[in-house]
């Protein structure tokens, strides 16, 4: 004969032996799933939001700022102060989006890095 199983109440059960199904549908002794503080959730909560909006940003950024750049510094730097031809200034133009692409991604992994270690910095003084 098996020793009483406890259910999480701690009292013994009923019967002293489960129907076949019945054993695997209680659980005994087990933490429930929710187990993770409400404080943590809302503290990770906060940090996505903030790496969110960041990343949001910086698409936009990334999207708007060398469009614009490309046609208003053809129009306006190559072509219309220095003069230059459509071929020229669609060359130097696409130089000056590259080059703002490569800035705005160097500022995303800068913002990124900074906003990771302030949050770890934040972590290990709790």
């Amino acid at each position: 004969m098996r020793p009483a199983l406890r259910r999480a109440s701690g009292r013994p059960e009923a019967s002293a032996e489960p129907g076949p199904g019945e054993a695997a549908m209680e659980r005994y002794e087990q933490p429930p799933l929710s187990a993770v503080p409400v404080s943590d959730f809302r503290q990770n909560e906060g940090s996505l939001t903030s790496s969110l909006r960041t990343l949001l940003f910086f698409t936009a950024l990334m999207i708007t700022l060398p469009v614009g750049l490309y046609f208003s510094s053809k129009a306006y730097v190559f072509e219309g102060t220095l003069g230059m031809s459509d071929r020229d200034s669609y060359f130097y133009a696409a130089i000056v989006a590259v080059v703002t692409v490569h800035v705005v991604l160097a500022l995303f992994v800068y913002v990124a890095w900074n906003e990771g270690s302030r949050q770890w910095r934040e972590g290990k003084q709790d």
